[in-house]
């Protein structure tokens, strides 16, 4: 990755270029539709170059990253595809997937384009502040179709990874409904809480109490960007009014057993939620040592996505990634690396149940 591209300057598409020029020393161009947000890039020295057009930022790119707001982003993909090289990586960094993985699996450059979603961000927006850290130690989810090149993958991962984050592949089918969960759905249950506490408020007498710190905390989010959630909402609206239809069915049980005043069925679901919340939160074992894995395979397109996505369903997260296709290019080895026995278990047992022929390096002397 000698040469990146950056659609879209603002704090996300910024830090990827201030760290692709601080990890890789790579070259950085970038294009924004508004071109003072490009020229403002050069200035800070985040970008080398201030491009007129996609076309002129995306010639001899080695990645193009697309950092548009999520409604931009399928129009904005394509168009890199059009404008990049035949061997150029085109990901992009949008917080919905379908729609645009959708988009690009029409294009003929399809298997050069790898959607992504890094789950890193701040308070504040903006190339003022980007930087190379933000990604460090963040999920990164890769959402490769069956049409994704096993190059395209492999790079991009190892690019995702050198800048410092945690590559992560899931269908972008998944990756909608996961991110309604944890994300957008959250959000919509934080404005209803807000809009209830003012019609409270409109309904008593006298002011309320100082708020306390449990609605700071679960309000945070409330009202936040109201355009760029605008656009999250309607491209990811069936998974967000499912999950918002799914909460709402447990307020109404949640009503029914307070109503009951049954003091210990209500300390028993209280404490369900206590041990659910750490469960999702304790997430990992502590990470082990790195140990590669190879796995043989038949070269066919789609088998390093195929891999990766079951990877990413058996909750494995690949540390790195190296393809060695045969001499005679009919088969080729996957070299994939991954901490701690848990890992290397289910990285044998997932290549197993594919067909595929699995050894671990060093394994038995």
């Amino acid at each position: 990755m000698t040469r990146v591209a950056i659609l879209g300057v603002g704090l996300i598409g910024g830090s990827v270029a201030l760290a692709a020029r601080e990890r890789y020393g790579a070259s950085v161009a970038g294009w924004d539709r508004d071109p003072a947000a490009a020229d403002r890039g050069v200035e800070l020295g985040v970008l080398d170059v201030a491009a007129g057009s996609i076309a002129e930022a995306a010639a001899g790119a080695d990645l193009v990253v697309c950092a548009a707001p999520v409604a931009e982003l399928p129009a904005l993909c394509m168009a890199a595809l059009d404008a990049s090289d035949a061997d150029s990586v085109v990901t992009d960094v949008g917080s919905t997937k379908r729609e645009v993985v959708a988009a690009c699996a029409d294009h003929e450059g399809r298997e050069r384009f790898v959607g992504g979603h890094p789950l890193a961000g701040a308070e504040t927006a903006g190339v003022e502040n980007a930087r190379a850290g933000l990604f460090e130690g963040a999920a990164w989810y890769l959402t490769p179709s069956g049409d994704s090149g096993g190059i395209t993958y492999d790079r991009l991962q190892r690019f995702v990874t050198r800048i410092g984050a945690r590559p992560q592949a899931i269908e972008a089918e998944s990756h909608d409904r996961v991110m309604a969960s944890v994300s957008h759905v959250p959000h919509v249950i934080a404005n209803a809480l807000v809009a209830e506490a003012a019609a409270a408020l409109g309904r008593e007498s006298e002011r309320l109490p100082e708020v306390g710190r449990s609605f700071r905390d679960t309000t945070r989010v409330a009202g936040a960007n109201p355009a760029i959630w605008a656009d999250i909402f309607a491209a990811n609206s069936g998974p967000v009014a499912d999950g918002v239809d799914a909460v709402a069915e447990r307020l109404r049980e949640a009503a029914e057993l307070i109503r009951s005043r049954d003091r210990d069925e209500i300390a028993a679901w209280h404490r369900a939620a206590l041990d659910a919340r750490r469960s999702l939160l304790e997430g990992q074992l502590e990470r082990g040592e790195l140990r590669e894995i190879r796995i043989v395979v038949a070269n066919r397109p789609g088998t390093v996505a195929e891999i990766a996505l079951a990877l990413g369903r058996a909750g494995v997260n690949i540390e790195d990634m190296g393809l060695a296709p045969a001499a005679d290019m009919r088969t080729g080895s996957i070299s994939i690396w991954v901490t701690g026995e848990r890992d290397v278990e289910r990285t044998q047992a997932v290549a197993g149940e594919l067909g595929h022929a699995v050894s671990v390096v060093g394994a038995g002397g």
